[in-house]
């Protein structure tokens, strides 16, 4: 009988998705109760030309949201990917050109049309300018898109028994290549959806919410395993690291649903509305990557996590992103954030299809 997955989760891990719920909750409590709170946090920023870029609290909500992740990345790893170079391309070519066209799409096939009537009105975003609250989800769900691989990645390939050597090669060179493109596919993608492109905003948050956490895990995770060694720095560094990510994720959610709580008492069914294309996109890049995994011939160690890494989304970037450009009571924010509601259950699904297709792959 095949164990249940979630069981190899830590705690936090494994009840992400309620922990998400209950800030929702809390979210709409404080907003109630307090509703000048997070107005005043967001007011807290770093002004460029007169205009509000970096908000300071989140900034550092989500500089600890990354942290934790890119301190876990051994960069000396991504040189040996020559060695198994068609699931990296797989992953690459699946990630960067395929999956942010096909969550424009179908975002804008369920948010801008089949749920058009259902999301009426608009908003103000960060700039001032104004926008049909459906177009501001549609942003959102491409901030999504065009981020993928978390490190929860490591996790998800472990209970499937993937490869996890070459799963962090990829998680690594993903992370590396959102330097170079999350700012320039979000620019134009964003574009096309009609909405506001701040571009010194977008380019500025891939500095200071990829960068700057990259440069300080790798050069924090090189001084400590050199004066503490390898074994403390697994064991006991990472450990304690552990539920930092997500107790910040929880707190920056917090805030964004005290400012959205209005919208959702409103209009309860948004969250079911945004969370049904984020889903469809979920499984339709999950079953292609796997497809094609399949098709080259991939051993099933090198297939699910090359599927489930182009299915995974980095939320914490995409949060980041949207608070920074449309702000923390944009609807972008929110649609971001429905991301990580769904993320725990539909890649726990996806753990559980690639362990009993692991027969499809003849080893």
């Amino acid at each position: 009988m095949m164990s249940d997955p979630s069981k190899s989760m830590s705690f936090f891990e494994r009840h992400l998705t309620l922990w998400v719920g209950l800030c929702i909750l809390a979210g709409i409590g404080l907003g109630k109760l307090a509703p000048d709170l997070a107005k005043t946090l967001d007011g807290m920023a770093i002004f460029v030309n007169g205009a509000p870029v970096v908000s300071i609290p989140i900034a550092i909500c989500l500089f600890f949201m990354m942290y934790p992740i890119m301190v876990k990345i051994d960069f000396s790893e991504v040189v040996k990917a020559g060695r198994s170079p068609k699931p990296v391309l797989l992953t690459l070519i699946v990630n960067w050109g395929l999956k942010p066209f096909t969550m424009l799409g179908i975002a804008t096939l369920f948010l801008g049309g089949i749920f058009k009537d259902l999301i009426p009105g608009t908003e103000i975003v960060k700039d001032g300018t104004e926008v049909e609250l459906y177009r501001s989800y549609i942003a959102g769900a491409i901030l999504l898109g065009i981020a993928p691989c978390t490190a929860m990645v490591l996790v998800w390939s472990h209970l499937a028994k993937g490869n996890q050597g070459l799963t962090l090669v990829m998680v690594a060179i993903n992370s590396l290549t959102m330097l170079f493109l999350y700012g320039l596919l979000g620019g134009w993608l964003l574009g096309v959806n009609q909405m506001p492109v701040p571009w010194q905003a977008l380019l500025l948050s891939v500095g200071v919410y990829v960068a700057l956490p990259l440069a300080a895990g790798y050069y924090s995770r090189v001084w400590i395993i050199k004066t503490k060694g390898i074994d403390w720095f697994t064991r006991k560094f990472l450990h304690l690291l552990t539920p930092v990510s997500i107790i910040a994720l929880l707190a920056t959610l917090v805030l964004l649903f005290s400012f959205k709580g209005e919208t959702i008492m409103a209009n309860p069914l948004t969250i079911l509305w945004i969370a049904i294309p984020l889903s469809i996109q979920t499984l339709l890049i999950f079953g292609i990557t796997y497809v094609l995994a399949k098709w080259l011939k991939f051993s099933y160690e090198d297939a699910a996590p090359s599927a489930m890494i182009g299915a995974s989304n980095h939320f914490e970037v995409a949060i980041a992103t949207a608070v920074m450009l449309f702000g923390l009571s944009s609807g972008a924010a929110l649609a971001t954030v429905v991301g990580v509601l769904i993320e725990v259950p539909l890649m726990l699904f996806l753990v559980r299809v690639c362990r009993r297709t692991r027969g499809w792959f003849g080893n």
